[in-house]
């Protein structure tokens, strides 16, 4: 017992020593040391709380309606060629010391990217007009990973909408919404591919309904929203909290090319007859009756010299027109189609336009302080002719 005492003492004597020289000689190792057994002890006293793996998502979340209609919004490529200019002033020698040979140049290729919706298990997609307008080419993109080339169905420049089809089984649609029950203050979401970086859901509100007078597009009834909407969202889907389409985001308000919190969408009513139309006969067919209305002013008003404060004044009659032969004159203020007040020119672009070619309307007038009634033959609305 005597031998195990002396050794164990021996033992706590060498230790010591040892400690003793480590602590004047390397006092480095000695925190060192301490600081790592201190965090051992820190480390295994740590308690953390981790959520259930099924967790119920929070009621402000929106995964349910996002993880719906995703799906449905799909990326659109399209590319054409950009063909160089053969002006005479590139064969002067001073000017191809500044451009160079520009006539030898292969034609360059230019692409461009924009979201379309499919709005039908058949392959039909929606989008803008401008996304697709002059391509030579379209390529879609699915969220599953497929991807196919599209054939462009019709166009609607006047709402800068089109159609464009492809073929592939078992294509996800969108359901459609009521955008005519929308109220400002709704909470609705945008999807697209901005800036074409993927699929990208945004949040917001709908900040105003009805908007017109933008000069944007000749049919205008823009749902305003705040939801982040940028370059490579055009063409793509505002939804509801359900998932449900309100309308194709088209254009935004901006100074830089980035959101600024004003993003205009075109609502579902629009969409319904322009897709319907377009299938149906391969473009939009509108009524017309050939007159150049300009809103009436209180300036205007009292230039003219009458009472009337709003509506539509005839600033110029087409000859030979649909209004020209019912006996419509400039000067004359329109009051009524078909027995609905006209309140601007943009109600009387589209109360005009819904009317069916080829059939008799009744439209009234305000001529000298007295209200006349005509019967015009409605015509159809010619298409617009983009300049190249």
């Amino acid at each position: 017992m005597r031998r195990l005492w002396l050794l164990f003492a021996q033992t706590i004597t060498v230790v010591l020593a040892l400690w003793f020289i480590v602590t004047t000689l390397k006092p480095e190792w000695a925190s060192k040391a301490l600081r790592g057994n201190q965090s051992l002890q820190m480390t295994s006293t740590v308690t953390m709380q981790e959520a259930p793996a099924n967790a119920v998502p929070s009621q402000n979340s929106y995964r349910a309606a996002a993880k719906r209609a995703m799906p449905s919004v799909v990326n659109i490529y399209t590319s054409k060629e950009a063909r160089q200019a053969n002006s005479p002033l590139l064969n002067d020698p001073f000017m191809k010391r500044f451009f160079g040979d520009q006539q030898n140049q292969p034609n360059e290729r230019q692409s461009s990217l924009g979201s379309g919706v499919i709005l039908s298990p058949e392959g039909y997609i929606l989008t803008n007009n401008h996304v697709v307008e002059s391509a030579e080419e379209i390529d879609v993109a699915l969220p599953d990973g497929r991807k196919t080339i599209a054939k462009v169905v019709g166009t609607d420049p006047e709402t800068d909408l089109a159609v464009i089809k492809i073929d592939l089984p078992s294509l996800p649609a969108i359901t459609l919404g009521h955008s005519e029950q929308a109220s400002v203050g709704d909470v609705v979401l945008a999807i697209g591919n901005p800036f074409g970086v993927g699929q990208t859901v945004t949040m917001g509100i709908i900040s105003a309904l009805g908007r017109n007078h933008l000069g944007i597009n000749t049919f205008e009834n823009f749902i305003q929203t705040d939801a982040a909407i940028n370059p490579g969202n055009s063409g793509g889907a505002l939804i509801d909290i359900n998932g449900n389409l309100l309308g194709i985001n088209t254009a935004i308000y901006s100074r830089s090319g980035g959101s600024l919190g004003i993003g205009f969408a075109i609502p579902v009513t629009t969409i319904k007859t322009v897709m319907e139309s377009i299938i149906k006969n391969g473009q939009v067919v509108r009524g017309w009756i050939g007159v150049e209305p300009q809103d009436i002013t209180p300036e205007l008003a009292e230039s003219f010299g009458i009472k009337q404060k709003s509506g539509a004044i005839i600033a110029g009659v087409i000859r030979g027109g649909p209004a020209d032969k019912a006996g419509i004159k400039p000067g004359d203020i329109l009051l009524a189609i078909e027995g609905k007040p006209v309140g601007d020119t943009t109600e009387m672009l589209n109360l005009i336009a819904q009317l069916p070619p080829n059939q008799k309307a009744k439209i009234a007038v305000l001529r000298n302080s007295s209200e006349s009634t005509f019967d015009v033959f409605i015509g159809k609305r010619p298409a617009i002719k983009r300049e190249e």
